[in-house]
Order: C-alpha cells, then sequence, then structure tokens
C-alpha cells in the first residue's frame, strides 16, 4: 500500500511539473523549458527572450540564434565591470552545453537579444525563434510573449515543436 502511494505521489509531480514547465526537444538531445520573450513598448527596437537549456545529449554549443522579428538575434549576459557598473555584452564563442548541463537564461542574466525589432511584442502572441547549435543543428521554437514585468514561469504557458 504504501509503495502505491509513494508511486502515485511521483507519478502526480511528473504530471504537474510537465505541465507547468512545457518542454521543446531539439536534435541531439539538447531542450528548452519554458521559453518566454518579455512585452515591448510600441517603439522599442529591442526585446528578449529567456528559457531553460537542459542537454541530454553529447556536448554541444549554442552558437547563435535567429527570428523573422528582428533583424539581429545574438546570446548576450550581463556583467560588472571594473568600475560596477552593470553592462549587457553579445557573448563571443556560443554558450557551452556539457552532457547533463542546464543553462538558464534570465533577465539580469544570459538572453537571447532581438535587435532590430519589426514591430512590438505584444503579450498574448507567440514569436519564432531558432536556436542553432555548433554542430549543425537548430531547435525550433514558440515563444509565448508574456507581459513586461515577466519574470519566469507563469500558469498556462504553452510552446509546441515545429
Amino acid at each position: 500500500m504504501r509503495k502505491r502511494m509513494i508511486a502515485a505521489g511521483i507519478a502526480a509531480t511528473l504530471a504537474v511539473t510537465a505541465f507547468a514547465l512545457p518542454m521543446i526537444a531539439g536534435e541531439g538531445g539538447v531542450m528548452v523549458a519554458d521559453p518566454y520573450a518579455r512585452a515591448t513598448p510600441p517603439n522599442a527596437k529591442v526585446g528578449g527572450a529567456y528559457m531553460t537549456l537542459m542537454n541530454h545529449g553529447p556536448a554541444t554549443r549554442l552558437t547563435g540564434a535567429s527570428s523573422a522579428v528582428a533583424e539581429t538575434v545574438q546570446i548576450h549576459n550581463h556583467t560588472m565591470d571594473d568600475s560596477g557598473v552593470m553592462r549587457m555584452r553579445r557573448v563571443e564563442g556560443g554558450i557551452p552545453l556539457g552532457k547533463h548541463e542546464t543553462v538558464t537564461f534570465a533577465p539580469g542574466g544570459l538572453h537571447v537579444m532581438l535587435m532590430g525589432l519589426t514591430g512590438p511584442l505584444r503579450e498574448g502572441e507567440t514569436v519564432d525563434v531558432r536556436l542553432e547549435f555548433e554542430d549543425g543543428s537548430t531547435l525550433d521554437m514558440t515563444v509565448p510573449v508574456k507581459s513586461i514585468s515577466a519574470s519566469g514561469m507563469s500558469k498556462g504557458s504553452s510552446t509546441h515543436n515545429h
């Protein structure tokens, strides 16, 4: 009886986690959990997208990204300069993803920078983003646009694989 209760508890936890963390599986074992972009003001020329990358395959490197909603898409990070000022900079050489490694893209840290937006990112809409890896593989995802103050997972977020 106790084993059945434990098994049922584990199954329930997995079901809740799967609903709370939408996943997109790519080639080579890289998965994306809870991608989202923040809404932008009407005249904004830049926006950001965030997610958690999980590599369940061989070591690889995220080398770039692209999207039809922006002229240029780059991987950026926030770093502290020698004067103690936080600066946003392009990540040169990409983001290494070791086997079984998880890397989180979040406000104030790593993010996908969408530059030269073709229009505002509106809450409730979606944008398509393609992640590019050093082995030539790509991962296409539909990214929901959340409020301008979004900071991560929220109830009801959804994605699907192309």
